[in-house]
């Protein structure tokens, strides 16, 4: 399969459709195929074709994706960053930190981070003697202080999981830069159609390809998109070689071996097509529930940086093509708020998010219950949606019954 043009200078969408995925050469298949092949025949020992010989290693519709994926985060016109793609995005960070962290590291994370990343930096890799400080990244000076000589990753989340914070990436990629550590931005709430961190200054960007990437709620996956001549952290080198990020990843990613599967490749692949189009429905549908959540008289807050309330409004804006189809509400209590998630229709009570389809959920009692009691315990009485795309007057139908 070819994938020789270069598609650098064109538009977000015509690169979600076409980088590494130019029509088939024996079948002119305009769709990238799914390759369902465990190994591939030798040309003789070590006579490999295209450099496949076993699909943990590499496969062409994973390829595919892993080059579309490496063109979407990249900005128009830039170096080519690097994409990898695994079977989830915890795989994905998993790996991450295994090529770049040592025992001994030092690990500075958003005090509402997503709570299976804190778990497995807090648990996981804490068990193996990597320490951690979950700080306020709106508040540089925090992040600044928090910042040790062991310091190797500074973690971003922007926006955040459930809270919805938003936080300067360039700012933070000074202080990164400074420390000598990687500025690793977990990028899946915004997608790479509503920010770029690598033309931020990120060194790796992080996805859950389950959520808006994939866009259908049917299948899970995670990647990661590493930077142009981003060099490992406190002058170590990969495992395999140099200093390169992208190569102590790659490395990483044959060695583990959670790697996307053919078919997960596919799916994911022809979500990221229609990203563009999705979001842009998802954020003016969020906008609209945003405002009537915002009158209701039984919310008592509502978080979604869109609004001129939001204390990162501005920033989003700044950094941002649109401010995204997640939004969080408050509603006075755990009671109140665990009745609302109970009575909607059109949103649907389940975890993830990103779908074309709303979902809604109670954050304390489900995708962060891992951080109850936590310095990342979120209030009880959150309720956090992810707004789908049918039609924004049944959403709001639907809300304004649940709340009663």
């Amino acid at each position: 399969m070819s994938t020789h043009h270069d598609w650098s200078d064109a538009g977000f969408s015509t690169r979600a459709i076409h980088a590494g995925q130019d029509p088939d050469p024996t079948t002119g298949a305009v769709v990238v195929p799914v390759h369902l092949t465990s190994t591939y025949k030798q040309d003789g020992v070590g006579g490999l074709r295209g450099g496949y010989e076993y699909t943990r290693s590499g496969n062409p519709t994973r390829t595919a994706l892993e080059a579309a994926l490496a063109a979407a985060e990249t900005p128009r016109g830039g170096t080519p960053a690097r994409g990898f793609a695994f079977a989830s995005g915890l795989a994905a960070e998993d790996t991450l930190l295994r090529a770049v962290l040592r025992p001994g590291d030092h690990v500075v994370l958003p005090d509402d981070a997503y709570g299976g990343s804190f778990r497995l930096i807090a648990r996981s890799f804490g068990a193996w003697g990597v320490e951690h400080t979950a700080v306020d990244l709106t508040d540089l000076d925090a992040v600044a202080a928090a910042v040790r000589p062991t310091t190797r990753v500074l973690w971003v989340e922007t926006p955040t999981n459930p809270l919805l914070g938003i936080s300067d990436v360039a700012a933070l990629a000074a202080v990164a830069r400074d420390a000598g550590a990687l500025l690793v931005v977990d990028n899946t709430f915004a997608s790479p159609y509503l920010q770029q961190p690598i033309a931020l200054g990120a060194d790796v960007v992080v996805h859950s390809t389950t959520k808006y990437v994939g866009g259908h709620s049917d299948v899970v996956g995670g990647a990661l998109v590493v930077a142009d001549g981003a060099t490992l952290p406190g002058g170590r080198e990969a495992l395999n070689g140099g200093n390169l990020v992208a190569d102590a990843v790659g490395f990483g990613q044959n060695a583990s071996g959670a790697v996307a599967g053919p078919f997960d490749s596919w799916l994911t692949l022809r979500g990221l097509k229609t990203l563009a189009v999705r979001m842009e429905r998802h954020q003016a549908n969020a906008m609209a529930v945003a405002r009537f959540l915002e009158q209701h008289p039984r919310v008592e807050q509502v978080i979604y940086p869109g609004l001129e309330s939001h204390p990162g409004h501005a920033l989003a804006k700044k950094q941002m093509r649109g401010f995204g189809g997640m939004v969080s509400f408050r509603v006075g209590s755990e009671e109140k708020a665990l009745e609302v998630v109970d009575r909607t229709r059109v949103f649907t009570l389940a975890e993830s998010l990103g779908g074309v389809e709303s979902l809604i959920e109670h954050p304390g009692r489900m995708t962060h219950a891992s951080v109850a009691g936590s310095a990342l315990e979120v209030p009880a009485d959150l309720v956090r949606l992810s707004v789908g795309i049918e039609d924004a007057e049944d959403l709001v139908a639907d809300l304004d019954s649940a709340l009663g």
